[in-house]
């Protein structure tokens, strides 16, 4: 074999590898990783139900007002993004991830001795801002220790634990109510946080010192430069934002929908429920499929089947032909579909960066979180009594994400070719 075709062998199967050897298993590195990420999406989701208990409590009257609790937590969680990130380029993935999920704490200690309704919300906010950092820092500890297929194999994974969280977490908030008060809920979070903090310090390796190797580390301006001028990671973290806005709207209006439009009345937390865990069954199907098949192929394909399916579900919504039935059983292809492009997509966003891992997991999910929240609440706020808004919104997302696909990887790059990963 000519020296060029080993080193590029040697190349492709070092990506499927740690960089360097880890001392805990494959499996507990997953587990790991998806507890860090699933602690940001719990502290939401699990929060729901206690909505209506905690405004009682602190004499809150506007209903609107209650949405503050979630509200002020996401402001702190995309503040938060901006931060963790470069520092842990910098300083360490492990102090970062350490100084994050102490702040986490203290803002959850802080909810449970809460006198006002203000200094909850003051609470959630400083809460938000701890939970970026094991979201963020779990995506660059990942891209740190693998590269390529694998690393899309460890996304699916960690992204399956962390769609099934918030399926049942509204579940284990009402079980909280029943049980105790609300304060119970912030009991679970802390106990949460605590495990994930202990478990972290004790068994997570520091990834950031070998992904950076001999080379010299990069300043803020020169690692902000290297994420945002790099069409890939950009290209991807927009299209990932996108899509995600499609999950947003659905999780917004999916009540309206369901109650409102089909009237399924009390079966809604299990159709919910189902049709999001077609999400991780996708996201198991896709560690099996990526390594033999690349990021490229599975999410590009997967994209052209989103296309087809929102189209023709909009279609069929426009025309007034769409039931209960078609449309649950659409929207879980479409979910299904969403599961294998997602940990791809964040793959390929994060795949040039190897170097400059904390800040583009930064960049990547300000940019994913801010275009969601967008086009996400755009097409929630557009619902009018019909799946129309939504079943159009659907199309119009996953059209514009093929364009910026088709613009970054042209022709000659769709569905993997000449492309390795």
């Amino acid at each position: 074999m000519p020296s060029s075709q080993r080193a590029a062998h040697s190349s492709a199967a070092r990506q499927d590898v740690p960089s360097e050897p880890l001392m805990i298993s494959f499996v507990e590195f997953v587990c790991l990783t998806a507890s860090l990420m699933a602690l940001t999406a719990l502290a939401i989701d699990i929060m729901l139900p206690a909505l209506p208990d905690i405004a009682s409590s602190f004499g809150v009257q506007s209903e609107n007002d209650r949405q503050l609790v979630v509200i002020l937590y996401m402001a702190g969680f995309a503040l938060g993004q901006i931060f963790f990130g470069p520092l842990s380029d910098h300083f360490g993935r492990k102090p970062m991830l350490m100084a994050g999920l102490a702040v986490f704490i203290v803002g959850t200690v802080a909810a449970l001795w809460a006198s006002s309704f203000e200094t909850l919300l003051a609470a959630r906010l400083v809460q938000g801002v701890g939970a970026a950092s094991p979201r963020i820092i779990a995506i660059a500890v990942v891209r740190d220790l693998y590269a390529g297929r694998q690393m899309a194999r460890v996304m699916s994974f960690a992204m399956m634990v962390f769609i099934t969280v918030p399926v049942l977490a509204p579940s284990v908030g009402q079980a909280l109510l029943h049980i105790g008060n609300w304060h119970w809920i912030f009991f679970v979070l802390l106990a949460m946080a605590t495990i994930v903090a202990v478990w972290s310090g004790v068994r997570l390796p520091e990834t950031a010192r070998p992904a950076l190797g001999a080379e010299r580390p990069l300043t803020i301006r020169q690692s902000l430069a290297t994420a945002l001028l790099n069409p890939v990671t950009m290209g991807y973290a927009v299209c990932g934002g996108f899509m995600f806005a499609s999950l947003l709207a659905y999780v917004a209006s999916a009540q309206q929908i369901f109650v409102e439009v089909f009237g399924i009345g009390d079966i809604f937390p299990v159709v919910f429920g189902a049709i999001a865990l077609a999400i991780a069954a996708a996201s198991f199907v896709n560690a099996r499929l990526v390594g033999r098949l690349g990021m490229r192929r599975v999410s590009h394909s997967a994209l052209c089947g989103s296309i087809c399916v929102s189209l023709l579900l909009a279609i069929a919504a426009y025309v007034g032909a769409v039931g209960f039935a078609t449309f649950a059983v659409a929207l879980a292809v479409d979910f299904f579909l969403f599961g294998l492009i997602a940990p791809n997509f964040n793959a390929l966003a994060m795949e040039p960066q190897g170097h400059n891992a904390g800040m583009a997991s930064s960049v990547v999910g300000a940019f994913g979180t801010a275009v969601g929240a967008l086009a996400g609440g755009l097409i929630a706020r557009a619902f009018d009594g019909s799946v129309f808004p939504i079943a159009a919104g659907f199309a119009i997302c996953s059209l514009i994400t093929s364009a910026i696909v088709l613009a970054v990887e042209g022709r000659s790059g769709l569905f993997g070719r000449n492309r390795t990963a």
